[in-house]
This record gives structure tokens, sequence and C-alpha cells, in this order.
């Protein structure tokens, strides 16, 4: 890729550069345009194999009222100038590097706070799923859902568990991340918190910045809530919890969302008394109640102690101890004694606070995320957004798919769309919840006639077997076009079931074809067909051959 900006004589206002921009379109070899009227100028970000910078100024001169007057020469030269600016380093940031590496851009990654690699290598993803699956283990060793096994528990090194942890995420860092830009030609890291000058221009560390697109995936936080006393507490966070080698005596987690559900499991089953408040009335409270209440019966089975309905209103310390001070359901108050740790896990906050995006005049949401369009855009022609930091679903697999998006977007004109209609998803409890598309409530709201069939995992073959009948699997149809609308499992590793269900969802498959179609004996996904044939029958009175 070659870059090129032109003197332009004959402009009076934006709608001349906009009448520039239009004979652009649609031209082979152009990457990247962007006409100034204050500026007088063009600039151009092209293919030499397809067009040549003669062949762009003579389209210019074409239209008979501007005219090409010279080349500003040495204007992408500088090492402060990059087709495009990412500031992140996180999945969507990466995602968007690889991209416009194989455009050719010349690109600047800006990462602060998190190393690179972002939540999901460092505090989310697999550090969180490294200790789900080790405390599974622990917890097998000590039960069985068979009678005649009986197991005799397990030795736990706290300590090592978390070195292990920290091991294999300094691993997948280097190898996931570092390893796969490492020869980039096109491609500058940064280490540094940028601010925004103009939309055009970031500061970083007091050095100015230029770029002709720029991506903000800068990811989110936990939001901490504003608790009197909160600050003074020593709270943890995902971030620091999971960096913990002394083992805590106990854990209070305020929040029952995935994160706080995840965390809860994980430490109570590696010896941890554990309490988690939250202040409505069920755990997942997004989801529709019978999912709450099959990890609700669960949790409480392992001595994980449920505060539905408590909120902390005051937070202090008596010497180790953390007095907490809450509202009860009945609106009685209470103090709550916690002598190990106190977790925040009351949901995600966007990291904007250090762009400046208020001297841009960047459109945010009520809770401070970036609005971007399916396209990734901004309100700001050059500037998009992707990932956590943007109003759209939070997770790692889809801050990727939007950074790919938002380059190709910007730069190869492709105008592509994110879809997120049959989007799946996992919570990593036990049993998993896992889910696709439209749940009974959002169906309703969209006033969709639907139906909805429910088969408990007591009536699965492979669940009777494995002694383990904990869930159910959950179909949603459209009545008048018998195709899948939604999906929700809640069962022993359910999300392996969930992405045959988006896929079906998104290419339109009907519960008749469900049903009809051949699954392997004795395995979870036979339970998709089982609940696709109970929009009709009762499947308890069929025999186990039977369709």
């Amino acid at each position: 890729m070659e870059f090129v900006k032109f003197k332009i004589e004959g402009m009076t206002c934006d709608h001349c550069a906009t009448g520039i921009s239009k004979k652009f379109e649609n031209k082979k070899g152009i990457v990247n345009k962007q006409i100034s009227y204050p500026d007088g100028a063009g600039s151009f970000t092209y293919d030499p194999a397809k067009i040549s910078k003669d062949d762009i100024a003579e389209i210019i001169n074409s239209t008979g009222h501007y005219k090409v007057t010279g080349e500003l020469t040495g204007e992408n030269n500088s090492v402060n100038k990059f087709d495009l600016i990412i500031i992140g380093g996180g999945s969507a940031a990466f995602s968007a590097a690889i991209k416009a590496e194989s455009l050719g851009l010349s690109t600047l990654m800006v990462n602060a706070g998190l190393d690179f690699g972002g939540t999901c290598v460092n505090v989310g993803c697999v550090p969180s799923k490294n200790l789900i699956r080790a405390a599974e283990t622990a917890y097998r060793a000590s039960h069985s859902d068979f009678a005649a096994i009986k197991p005799k528990g397990a030795e736990i090194d706290f300590g090592q568990l978390i070195k292990d942890k920290k091991k294999l995420v300094a691993t997948l860092q280097e190898k996931k991340y570092m390893d796969v830009v490492r020869d980039f030609k096109n491609l500058t890291m940064l280490n540094g918190w940028a601010s925004f000058k103009n939309n055009h221009t970031i500061v970083v560390d007091g050095k100015e910045y230029n770029g002709l697109k720029f991506l903000i995936a800068t990811g989110a936080t936990t939001n901490i809530p504003d608790i009197e006393g909160i600050d003074k507490t020593g709270y943890l966070t995902n971030v620091t919890l999971f960096d913990l080698e002394e083992k805590p005596e106990s854990l209070t987690i305020m929040g029952a969302g995935y994160i706080g559900l995840e965390i809860a499991m994980a430490y109570n089953r590696l010896g941890v008394k554990v309490r988690v408040m939250e202040f409505t009335a069920m755990v997942l409270r997004k989801q529709t109640p019978d999912i709450s209440e099959v990890l609700e019966t669960q949790m409480k089975n392992e001595g994980i102690e449920l505060l539905p309905g408590y909120r902390a209103i005051k937070l202090e310390k008596r010497g180790a101890e953390t007095i907490i001070h809450c509202k009860r359901p009945d609106g009685s108050t209470a103090e709550l004694l916690e002598k190990g740790k106190l977790v925040v896990a009351t949901g995600i906050k966007a990291n904007t606070q250090k762009l400046k995006l208020q001297s841009i005049g960047l459109k945010l949401t009520e809770n401070g995320h970036v609005v971007v369009n399916d396209k990734m855009e901004t309100n700001i022609q050059n500037i998009y957004a992707a990932g956590d930091v943007a109003n759209t679903p939070s997770y790692v697999y889809t801050a990727a798919y939007e950074g790919k998006i938002a380059v190709e977007n910007a730069f190869a004109g492709l105008a592509k769309q994110a879809d997120y209609s049959s989007l799946p998803w996992v919570v990593f409890t036990d049993p998993q919840v896992a889910g696709a598309g439209l749940d009974e409530m959002e169906a309703e709201a969209q006033n969709i006639p639907f139906e909805v069939s429910k088969l408990a995992l007591k009536e699965v073959p492979r669940a009777i077997a494995a002694n383990d009948t904990r869930g159910f699997i959950k179909l949603i149809r459209n009545k008048e076009t018998d195709r899948l609308i939604g999906a929700r499992v809640v069962a022993p590793e359910g999300g392996e079931l969930i992405q045959q269900l988006s896929m079906a969802i998104k290419y339109g498959i009907t519960i008749g074809e469900l049903a009809e179609s051949l699954y392997p004996y004795l395995t979870l996904g036979e339970g998709i067909k089982l609940a696709a044939i109970t929009f009709g029958k009762d499947v308890s009175k069929l025999s186990c051959c039977a369709s």
C-alpha cells in the first residue's frame, strides 16, 4: 500500500469534498480516501498495482471544478503518522491488527492497563476456566453420582494451582497474541495511555500520533458500585482475585451474574467458604426463573450461601474483618461479617475515562459504552469501536469478530454488518447454562407467535446412564414457520450443544427437521431431538429408539 496527499484547488465547502469523494467510490485500488475542505487537500491510501497516483490526480481534475495543484510530500513518512491507530490491546485490537496487516496498512496499537492480550487471556476466560476445571477435578474426587463408588477426596495445593495458572496465562499470552504479530512489517506496538486531541490525533505520553482511521478497543473493567466505605475495604475483583496465591478463609461475592457465579462455584470447590449477595431476587437475573432455580439448588447443595434481595449500603473495616451493612428483602437492615475477602462482581463498565472523548464529541450510551452501529461505526466518520468498550455483546469471540469487521469496513469498503441474532453463549457453572437466539420473554416482547418445548434431562438417556439429570433443554419455535428462534440449555457440559442450536437458528432449520435428524444414541445431543419431538409428543412414553 502507498500513500499520497494532494493539494486541491476549487473547493468552497464540505459539499465539494463530498463530491470529490464520490468520484472514488468503487474505484479499484483505493483503500482509503479522506477529502478535507478546510485543509484544501485529499489523502489517499492506494494499491499501486491497481491504480497510480497520477490516475488519482486525473480523476480529481476530470471533474472540471477542482484541480490538483501539487503533492504534499512527506505527509506519511513521519513515524507518527499511520493509516490505522488501534487503542487497546485485547482480542478486538489483535483481530483488527491481523486484518490491517493483510491489507498492508501502517498500524499503531496503543495499549495500557492490562498486558497485551487484554481481559480474556490475562484475567478473564483463560484463568477462570482453568480454575473452574481444576475445581471440578477436586469436586469429583470427593463426590460421586454412583452409590457404588466412594471417592476419598483430593489434596489441594492452592498456591501451586495459582502458580500453574499464571504460567498458563503467560504461555498463551505469548503464543496466541505476541507471537502472532511478531513478524508483522506494518505494525507498531506502544505501551501508554492514549487520549484524543482531535478526531485524527491522539496523545500518548506527551507525543502526538496522527491516523486516518481509529479503532477504539479499550475493553471494560469491573463496575465498582457507589457504596459508602468501599474504597477502604481492600476489595478484590477477578483481576486481583485470580492472582491470590494464599487461599482465603472465605469470600463474600457481591453480584450473582455469570462472573460472580463462576467464581463462587470454583472457589467453593477449592475449599473456600463462599457467600453470594445479589440485590435482585435471583441469580442470573437476566435469564428466566427456571434457569436460576436449577443453579440456586445446586449451589445450595454444595454449601454456598445465597442472599437474594440483599443490597450493601455501607462497608467498613474492623481490624482484618469487613463489616457489610445491607438492606434485606423486607426492608430491614443487617450486618454481615466477612473474615476473608470481599469480591466485587457487579457488572462491567467501558474503559473510556482517559480517552478524552468529550474533546471529539463521540457518542456514548447512558452506561458509558461507545455507541456503534452494526458496521462498528461511531458517530464520527473515521472512528470505529469494537469489543467490550462498545454497546455490543461482551464476549471475546464477538470482540474479535467486530475488530475484523471494523477494519474491513474502514479500509476495504465492504459494508459488513455484525449479526447477533443467533449468537451462542455459555456460563461455565455446573451445570452449565447456554443459550442462542431468543428466550420466551424476548419473543413475547417482539410480538413473535412462539411456542416452547422444555425437556427435563431425566428424559435424556445419556443423562440417565450418567446418573446426572440436573437441568433441561428448552427450545423456542415460531408457531407460524416452525423455525427454531431460540434455545436454552442447562446441563453438565451443556455448552457443547449450543453451537448446533445456534447454526439451526441462523440457517432457518425447522423443529420438524431437528426432530427427524439422526443423532448418536447416548449422547447429550440426542436431547435436542427429544426436545424437538416434545412439541408434539410425550417423550416419556416413547421407546428410546422411537421418534
